[in-house]
């Protein structure tokens, strides 16, 4: 997978927005008003920043090598993940999952209006 197919497939999602907030080449997308995936545009491999559950990122952590605690980031709950010789079912679950664990935190009033969007 590269950046743009990474973005296309979570700009797809309800509610999801794209900003720079901290500088030129870390996209952040949120949904509602929480991060749920950060990707360096400039790092090579392609590396994302997304949030598992706790259990699953231990596991995640042993079996790939490409996969760490991310760096400045909650290691308990998020992984960084160089994309490079990962099956593209696992990323888009980690993406998957990363949106839901945030989007069940979000209040229950942006909840409805992300989903009556």
């Amino acid at each position: 997978m590269d950046a743009n197919e990474i973005l296309d497939y979570c700009l797809e999602k309800k509610g999801v927005t794209e900003s720079f907030p901290f500088d030129n080449e870390t996209l952040v997308l949120k949904v509602g008003s929480k991060m749920f995936l950060l990707m360096s545009l400039e790092k090579q491999p392609l590396t994302i920043n997304v949030k598992t559950d706790p259990e699953w990122s231990a596991e995640l952590r042993e079996q790939y090598p490409q996969i760490t605690g991310a760096y400045h980031m909650n290691k308990t709950h998020w992984n960084s993940v160089s994309i490079d010789g990962l099956k593209k079912d696992l990323i888009l679950r980690m993406i998957d999952q990363s949106y839901e664990l945030v989007f069940t935190s979000l209040t229950k009033k942006a909840k409805e209006e992300i989903e009556n969007s």
